[in-house]
C-alpha cells in the first residue's frame, strides 16, 4: 500500500533548512535596510545646503533664508532629525553646519553612521556612535 504525505522527520528537516535560511536572511536584510536609509541623511543634507546658497545669492546672508533659524527638522523619508547652524552671520565670511542625527529605531541601531554633517565648504564629514570618524562608509564612497 503506498501512502502520500510527509513523515515527521522530512517535516523537521525542512523547519530546520528554513530556519537557518532566517538565520542569514534576517541579519543581512537589516543591515541593507541601514544602508539605504543613511541616503536619506545624505540627500537631505545636500538639498538643504543647496537651498541655503541659493537663498544666501539672493541675500547674501544665510541668517535670512527660511529654515535656518527653525529648530530641527525632519529628513526627507523621516529617518533622520536635521539641524542648521550659522555659527556666526557678522562674520566676514559667513558660514553654515548642517548636521543629521538618527530619528528612527533602524536608524538609531546604525552605530557605524550615528552622525552626518555638511558645511558651507561642501565638507562632508560622518562619525560612528563612538565618535570615530567613518566619512567614506557614510557618505557612500566605499
Amino acid at each position: 500500500m503506498k501512502r502520500n504525505g510527509f513523515t515527521l522527520v522530512e517535516l523537521m528537516i525542512t523547519v530546520a533548512v528554513v530556519a537557518i535560511l532566517a538565520m542569514i536572511a534576517i541579519p543581512s536584510y537589516t543591515q541593507y535596510i541601514k544602508r539605504a536609509n543613511r541616503t536619506d541623511a545624505t540627500k537631505t543634507l545636500t538639498l538643504d545646503a543647496q537651498a541655503l546658497e541659493r537663498c544666501y545669492s539672493q541675500t547674501f546672508s544665510y541668517a535670512a533664508c527660511p529654515g535656518a533659524a527653525a529648530a530641527a527638522a525632519t529628513s526627507i523619508e523621516g529617518q533622520y532629525t536635521v539641524t542648521i547652524t550659522i555659527p556666526d552671520p557678522a562674520q566676514p565670511a559667513p558660514s553654515f553646519i548642517i548636521s543629521a542625527v538618527p530619528l528612527t529605531p533602524t536608524q538609531l541601531a546604525d552605530t557605524p553612521c550615528a552622525l552626518f554633517t555638511l558645511n558651507t565648504a561642501n565638507t562632508q564629514y560622518a562619525q560612528t556612535s563612538a565618535a570615530a570618524a567613518n566619512t567614506q562608509i557614510c557618505w557612500g564612497s566605499t
